[in-house]
């Protein structure tokens, strides 16, 4: 693939499951000790610390989380405008440390842990119960089959053998009947 084409898929017309992977962070020492990754997407509640551009240091919540941008807003760091007021900044998320993560999304937790969540764990009790009931019908095939006669198994028969060489059939051609010209001239109209 050219090159442009391979950076309009990867910036321009990316689809979302693409764009919200490139939402990811790097965690804290700390948490990537606990879950054994080492980076994850970011997530409105998480608590990041700014390590780059002109709000280092920085400490706060995710407020808002935008993938087109692919980027953040931060509590707390705001730009003021000539005319007054103030606007959130939108920060990269490549420029975050995560320091405490929102735990409030149960599956998000449950990635993290590498545990299964509870409706997994229905659906496979489901097929346990199952595998159950059709043990229990079995036993009764078996004592059906047991009563009928038994009889001896037909030896199987060998199929037919073709012959070797066949004589390649003359290819089909269409065969026209050629009125005779009376015929052509009084459908014409012509006498």
């Amino acid at each position: 693939m050219k090159p442009t084409k391979i950076r309009n898929l990867q910036l321009y017309q990316a689809p979302y499951h693409v764009l919200s992977k490139q939402l990811g962070s790097h965690l804290s020492k700390d948490l990537r000790q606990k879950y054994g990754t080492r980076s994850i997407r970011v997530t409105i509640g998480d608590t990041v610390r700014v390590l780059r551009g002109e709000f280092k240091g920085v400490d706060g919540k995710v407020k808002e989380v935008n993938t087109l941008k692919r980027a953040v807003t931060i509590e707390g760091i705001k730009k003021e405008k000539l005319k007054g007021g103030q606007f959130d900044v939108y920060i990269h998320s490549s420029n975050l440390l995560v320091t405490e993560l929102n735990t409030s999304d149960k599956w998000r937790i449950q990635k993290l842990e590498g545990t299964k969540s509870k409706v997994s764990k229905q659906k496979e009790a489901k097929p346990k119960e199952e595998i159950k009931l059709k043990e229990e019908t079995k036993p009764k095939v078996v004592e059906e089959k047991q009563k009928a006669p038994q009889t001896e198994p037909k030896p199987k028969q060998e199929p037919k053998a073709k012959p070797a060489s066949k004589t390649p059939k003359a290819p089909k051609t269409k065969t026209v009947s050629k009125k005779p010209k009376k015929e052509l001239k009084e459908k014409n109209g012509e006498k």
